[in-house]
């Protein structure tokens, strides 16, 4: 809920404090963001947003692979990652500490994250609409907020427990600003070899090599990896129906006209073993101290 995690929200324009009244925010500096019937609320700039993110179609068939649980192991290995940053933290345990999920998509990660970490509030932020129409109502204890993740985010300095990054983007200048003293990034990035058994039939470029590498080179300025970048590794019985809901889910499904996905689709095996690969990292924030 917005009410839960006002105080850590903030003005896009100048990074103001917002309260609550009448169905909008309102900043301390007087601008004035409408909540969506939805449950939801835009926190951008005059500019206006660059890109809509994922359309309907794609939420749709994000939430519906999602749902089956396919990704199961990539959840434990978030919210096992999520606790051990937040024992680093080494939180009073009277706090409720404030998770947040960049690019969160429907809610499907975030949900289970809160879920897992006892009184936790979470916000969902992401540039998609229809993502965050599915976000707004993951969860009881989480927010939704739609916002790019490439500019000033809406939160307050110092204001986040932990930050989770799945599959999405990653700006770690926000990251080291928004985090508070001892919180983490943790971030889950695919990996080469991922759904390998689907690039070829179904003409899906693989996922570049060095990926993780390069994302801790860019970060390098905000952001310092807390030990050894993990992998995480499992095999997936998929039909192609759950094949057609991940395929739409992806980028993938923007580059190959939708008759031809289908008709290659169809000629896969009623079920196979795919195999799903990524890498999970920590970050914290670099220390800039002698």
């Amino acid at each position: 809920m917005l009410t839960d995690v006002i105080n850590v929200l903030a003005d896009p324009v100048d990074g103001s404090a917002l309260a609550m009244e009448s169905g909008k925010l309102t900043s301390a500096s007087g601008n004035v963001y409408p909540i969506a019937a939805a449950g939801y609320v835009t926190l951008v700039g005059g500019a206006g947003l660059r890109y809509t993110g994922d359309d309907a179609e794609m939420i749709e068939a994000r939430e519906l692979f999602l749902s089956r649980g396919h990704y199961g192991p990539f959840v434990e290995a978030v919210s096992n990652q999520v606790h051990c940053a937040l024992e680093d933290a080494q939180l009073d345990e009277a706090v409720s500490p404030v998770i947040c999920e960049v690019g969160a998509g429907t809610g499907y990660y975030l949900s289970h994250t809160l879920d897992d970490v006892a009184g936790s509030l979470g916000v969902g932020i992401d540039v998609s609409i229809p993502a965050a129409e599915h976000l707004a109502r993951c969860h009881p204890r989480a927010a939704a907020v739609v916002a790019d993740a490439w500019a000033r985010l809406p939160l307050q300095d110092a204001s986040i427990d932990a930050i989770t990054v799945i599959f999405a983007p990653r700006n770690a200048a926000e990251f080291a600003r928004v985090l508070k003293p001892g919180g983490q990034v943790i971030v889950l990035t695919d990996d080469a070899g991922h759904l390998a058994e689907l690039r070829e039939p179904l003409g899906i470029i693989d996922v570049e090599r060095g990926k993780v590498d390069r994302m801790i080179e860019q970060a390098a300025g905000h952001l310092v990896p807390v030990g050894d970048p993990e992998p995480v590794e499992f095999r997936m019985t998929l039909d192609q129906d759950s094949i057609a809901h991940q395929i739409g889910m992806s980028p993938s499904a923007r580059h190959i006209h939708p008759d031809v996905l289908a008709e290659r689709i169809a000629r896969l095996p009623k079920q196979m073993e795919v195999t799903a690969r990524a890498v999970i990292t920590r970050l914290a924030v670099r220390s800039h101290t002698p």
